[in-house]
């Protein structure tokens, strides 16, 4: 896999919009906000342009015109090059089929969990729980919406993904919790005695798995 020219996901988006039409930078950010994309990728005005810049300067993207509408200032509008939509197949056929490895800010604080003490380990999840339950009820009450107006399944995927990743990481934390709260997690015990040792300011003394675990 080798590395892009231009590499933020905007881009993609910014591809994927002038694919369709030729446009200026306003109208690809209120394109991609009306049909909700800003939830999948971030998008912000000002990346938007330096995105704009950097796909125009490797030859992705070139500029048809430039338009003044009554007292406005002017607007360029750019189209989409022949290299810009190969680059747009090459690179959506590689995000859509190739997983990589996504550092992900739970699993960072998984990975370090052990920090907190199990109680406030526990009082921390179940506020992530009730987040995440809310998430999902208005994810779903979307998809309620988009069913109502008969919107094709088609312009849902993204959402119908978002909605399977927090069910799934819902799921995950509640059973975490439980294991901590009925002290069935493994290395709970090492665990409490080294929070014990830690809040009385004594030396921690790491962990050292049996080994057979090794």
């Amino acid at each position: 896999m080798g590395r892009r020219r231009v590499s933020n996901p905007l881009a993609l988006a910014v591809l994927g919009c002038l694919a369709e039409r030729a446009m200026h930078p306003y109208e690809m950010s209120a394109t991609m906000r009306e049909r909700g994309k800003h939830e999948s990728i971030k998008l912000n005005y000002g990346s938007l342009y330096t995105v704009v810049e950097s796909l125009q300067k490797h030859g992705l993207i070139a500029v048809r015109e430039t338009v003044r509408e009554g007292r406005r200032p002017e607007r360029t509008v750019y189209e989409i090059t022949e290299a810009g939509r190969l680059e747009f197949a090459d690179w959506l056929t590689e995000l859509v089929s190739t997983p990589v490895k996504e550092y992900s800010a739970y699993e960072a604080g998984l990975s370090l969990i052990g920090g907190l003490g199990p109680e406030d380990a526990l009082r921390a999840l179940r506020g992530r729980i009730l987040l995440l339950r809310a998430h999902l009820e208005a994810g779903r009450e979307l998809a309620r919406q988009a069913e109502h107006l008969q919107v094709p399944r088609l312009f849902l995927v993204e959402s119908e993904y978002r909605r399977g990743q927090l069910e799934a990481e819902l799921e995950f934390t509640e059973k975490l919790r439980a294991s901590i709260a009925d002290g069935s997690l493994g290395g709970i015990d090492f665990w409490r005695e080294a929070h014990r040792r830690y809040e009385a300011g004594e030396e921690v003394e790491p962990f050292v798995p049996p080994m057979d675990a090794r």
